[in-house]
């Protein structure tokens, strides 16, 4: 959010910042599902909630979003017009020293190889924004 707000310069009116939880058990009721944190300040138009997933469970965005909409938060949820930011890190082989160049590879290419978070979060693509980083290994 902060590297949004950095970039745009702007603040959305009304701001959930949701926490996905895997949790050691197969599958989460949708009653369990969310926790709702208040931070704190009512009148800042922040929400922060949990979502809860068991490891069987396939995550569903959206929904959870829906599920919030009809929660108390300190701020109004409209889920068909939210918009979704999600950050990224893009990893490249560097020089330095402390792993070598096979391990590098091999680590690489197993990063590469994960599922895309908008598609395993069931995010729309088209109100999804994806902001990114470059780490070396």
């Amino acid at each position: 959010m902060r590297a949004s707000v950095e970039h745009v310069h702007a603040l959305n009116e009304n701001v959930v910042i949701l926490s996905i939880e895997t949790l050691a058990i197969p599958h989460v009721a949708p009653a369990d599902r969310l926790v709702i944190d208040d931070l704190g300040y009512t009148d800042d138009k922040i929400t922060h909630a949990s979502a809860r997933f068991g490891y069987m469970d396939q995550p569903n965005i959206p929904a959870v979003m829906r599920q919030l909409e009809k929660a108390e938060t300190e701020c109004v949820i409209d889920a068909s017009q939210a918009s979704y930011f999600l950050s990224t890190i893009d990893l490249y082989r560097g020089d330095a020293p402390g792993m070598s160049r096979w391990r590098k590879n091999l680590f690489l290419a197993t990063a590469h190889i994960t599922a895309d978070a908008a598609d395993y979060f069931g995010l729309p693509r088209d109100r999804t924004v994806i902001m990114g980083s470059r780490i070396e290994v």
